[in-house]
């Protein structure tokens, strides 16, 4: 009776796509692209000697039908005897042909033979770049990224190739390097509740006069820990399955009429911090998921109040590109619904917005009032790059960030699929 493990490398081996058949294993060197290049570029060499040997058959008799002719009867001397010119020009054509026919058999094996070794060599060294990609994608991991081919030579379709690989590994090293550093980010976001939540039970366990009050604060601390490691992994796993799957549900939305509900969500917030809030503009309509594009404005408006300062200003405006002129957003087109989010709050520099929109960065501005999880606007971008669209942001001249998106309107056609 076969065990478990049996049946499973037996299952492998059955399965089309299972490991057995994921790699067609070394190269044939019978099959070889070197070999059959060599072989087709030999079997054409030998063609245009054969056709050149025919070639040059014929014309030798040609040639001598082609001479002046004696008249009948005349005798000329060849070799000491005398013998009928036209007799002579049919021998000297024959001897002709009979040496070309000679020398063409014996040139032409070498011919061949020196082609078919001279197209080995050219063809290898013309295929030396593709030895060398292979072996270097072969010797690839994730802590190897940093090798590039950078070919020398002439700027042919296998140089094209190359570079395209060297461009290919600098897109995955940049994508490792922005994922360690998002493991790394999201690791030390989530130990920050977890070593809160182990200190207060730690110091609670401690004190063995700990009283119903002190078990009562340990637990809201604790509760307000675990609620912000909640929320981080509930913005974790909506930035992965948006960057994952895209939209999936697609209906017309109108992204001024979500405005209302989120600035009810903050209301408390927004008057603690005194804030004044302007909404302007009109309708926005799009085509996409209204959960996406509802997270897509609430991280905009809680991003504008956790980031502001005391007696601040909000300003939110929607519409098509033209009623909202202010800025631009570069790829934009004409007929864009636009919602542009802007602030007051500390000064930012230009050159650190775009860090804004990577996982757990915030720029170089200061935390101010609660702490968010640093994941905002990178869910803002993610939304708006499965709607198809385009954000852009600017720091405010006094203090503060204006974030503007741009989104397909619902009457303009989805982009197509990858």
């Amino acid at each position: 009776m076969s065990g478990p493990a049996e049946r499973a490398r037996t299952s492998d081996k059955d399965e089309p796509n299972g490991p057995a058949r994921r790699r067609r294993g070394p190269i044939d060197a019978r099959q070889s692209l070197r070999l059959r290049l060599t072989l087709l570029s030999t079997a054409l060499l030998a063609l245009v000697g054969a056709l050149l040997l025919a070639l040059s058959y014929l014309v030798v008799g040609r040639v001598v039908a082609a001479l002046p002719r004696f008249p009948p009867g005349t005798l000329v001397e060849v070799n000491g005897a005398l013998v009928e010119a036209s007799a002579a020009a049919a021998a000297i054509a024959a001897q002709g042909r009979q040496i070309v026919l000679i020398v063409g058999l014996i040139a032409f094996p070498l011919q061949v033979l020196a082609g078919a070794l001279l197209s080995w060599l050219l063809i290898g060294r013309a295929l030396r770049p593709l030895f060398t990609l292979t072996r270097t994608a072969r010797v690839l991991s994730e802590s190897s990224l940093d090798r590039r081919i950078r070919l020398p030579g002439p700027r042919d379709e296998v140089a094209d190739l190359a570079d395209t690989f060297d461009e290919m590994l600098d897109r995955l090293q940049a994508a490792f390097d922005a994922e360690r550093r998002f493991v790394a980010n999201a690791s030390h976001e989530l130990r920050t509740p977890l070593s809160v939540i182990r200190t207060e039970v730690e110091v609670t366990l401690a004190d063995p006069a700990a009283d119903v009050t002190q078990l009562r604060e340990m637990g809201a601390v604790v509760l307000e820990a675990t609620d912000g490691a909640d929320k981080l992994l509930t913005s974790l796993l909506l930035l992965a399955r948006t960057q994952a799957r895209g939209v999936s549900v697609r209906q017309e939305v109108d992204l001024a009429e979500l405005v209302g509900p989120t600035l009810q969500v903050n209301e408390a917030a927004i008057a603690e911090r005194g804030l004044a809030v302007t909404v302007s503009g009109g309708p926005a309509p799009v085509s996409g998921d209204p959960a996406l594009l509802g997270r897509l404005i609430g991280n905009l408006v809680e991003n504008a109040v956790r980031h502001n300062v005391t007696g601040g200003w909000i300003s939110i405006a929607t519409g098509g590109s033209d009623a909202v002129p202010a800025g631009g957003v570069d790829g934009a087109v004409a007929g864009d619904a636009v919602l542009e989010v802007a602030s007051s709050g500390p000064v930012i520099d230009a050159a650190t917005v775009a860090e804004l929109f990577e996982p757990f960065r915030q720029g170089r501005r200061p935390r101010t009032g609660q702490r968010g999880t640093g994941l905002g606007l990178s869910i803002v971008r993610a939304v708006v790059a499965a709607h198809d669209g385009v954000v852009d942001a600017a720091p405010v001249p006094d203090g503060g960030l204006r974030v503007r998106v741009r989104l397909p309107s619902a009457d303009a056609p989805p982009a197509p699929g990858p």
